[in-house]
């Protein structure tokens, strides 16, 4: 599997908090959080590299600090029941400190985004298949009950897409990790490995699924955006934004969609029309300005699994190999790398604001892993 394996499990390791939280980037201020969403796959990272002990350690950490702030559930629930606003931190959090704490201060950076809570529960139930320890359901029972509770009033709810943007629209993806959410603890339920909760499970599944084939689909495909529903229009597909790659999501590993799925290919096959720098990495979208726009690591790793899912094995090394040449001296996978950015004129800026890109990223060498491992299952 070679040193940047090893490297990887290693990076995730030492950025593992004691309290269980993975730290988004080690060398960069800005990133010292946990975002549920980044920590949920580089848990899974850890759970097909048979690390379970660190994973677990993720999700009783996810779990302390949902109970921590469980209550505002229901605060959310009597502020829509009354039909007042729901402020931003109103919500469950989408980031938090090593320690479990809400981050109040950052008037710039919104809290509102639902993507980490689906995904969260689609990595535990992950976790329960690769590691057979159903009890950690049990022990966990109060926090994923707290989040299914959740999720069922904010899905519909216009929130941040998982690159903190967009807070006016619905967002596919996270629309995805909402099912992925109820669907893992339907599944769950119909094993018996967990009984039946207060929330219908299989049931939100079904409707969450239904409004994304209804609103979020145009000319065969899956879009970036969905207006919400307003006073008396309903929701519609947003096609002007164009594509992006975490729509890969929609179908690995979130399976709202099939992987061969004609809506998934043509989804696919824009991202690597518009998306894909040929013999490159995988950008995030066109308009993208963060940091100039660069190709991503993570995203490149991501279509890659893609591949792997759907056995398409050589473009899956290829993808692999590339990102294998991006890593530093240290070993360290960036963020995105700048050699071929979207818009030049916008890196400068942001290096005088926040620094160089952040590497080490946790993600970034989580999807490495994922990819390695999706790879080494279909040729096993």
């Amino acid at each position: 599997m070679g040193s940047l394996y090893s490297n990887s499990l290693r990076i995730i390791k030492e950025g593992q908090s004691e309290t269980g939280a993975y730290i988004a980037s080690p060398n960069f201020p800005t990133y010292h959080y946990c975002w549920l969403r980044d920590g949920s796959f580089i848990a899974h990272a850890m759970d097909t590299a048979g690390e379970f002990s660190s994973s677990e350690a993720f999700f009783r950490w996810v779990g302390r600090t949902i109970q921590k702030y469980g209550a505002k559930v229901e605060n959310v629930r009597n502020h829509l029941e009354a039909g007042r606003p729901v402020g931003k931190d109103d919500v469950l959090h989408t980031r938090y400190t090593l320690d479990g704490n809400e981050v109040t201060v950052d008037n710039g950076w919104g809290n509102f985004q639902i993507d980490g809570y689906g995904t969260w529960l689609w990595a535990l139930a992950e976790h329960v298949r690769l590691s057979g320890n159903s009890n950690l359901l049990k022990e966990l029972c109060e926090p994923i009950q707290i989040t299914l509770r959740y999720l069922e009033l904010v899905w519909k709810l216009p929130n941040y897409d998982c690159w903190e943007e967009y807070p006016e629209y619905l967002h596919p993806y996270s629309l995805a990790t909402a099912f992925a959410g109820f669907d893992s603890i339907a599944s769950l339920v119909r094993t018996g490995q967990m009984g039946t909760g207060p929330v219908a499970a299989e049931e939100l599944a079904g409707q969450v699924k239904d409004f994304i084939m209804k609103y979020a689909m145009y000319q065969g495909r899956v879009v970036k955006h969905v207006w919400p529903a307003r006073a008396r229009e309903l929701p519609k597909p947003i096609f002007q934004s164009g594509v992006d790659a975490s729509l890969i999501g929609v179908a690995v590993p979130y399976n709202v969609l099939p992987q061969d799925d004609p809506l998934m290919r043509a989804t696919i096959q824009a991202i690597e029309t518009h998306l894909h720098r040929p013999e490159g990495g995988v950008y995030r979208y066109k308009a993208d300005v963060y940091y100039g726009g660069g190709e991503w690591l993570l995203l490149t790793a991501w279509l890659g699994w893609y591949y792997a899912a759907t056995g398409k094995i050589e473009q899956a090394e290829s993808l692999r190999a590339w990102i294998e040449s991006q890593a530093d001296g240290d070993g360290h996978l960036a963020e995105q790398v700048s050699g071929h950015t979207l818009a030049p004129e916008h890196l400068e800026p942001w290096q005088n604001k926040w620094g160089p890109v952040a590497s080490p990223l946790l993600w970034s060498h989580a999807m490495y892993i994922i990819l390695v491992n999706a790879i080494q299952d279909h040729q096993s």
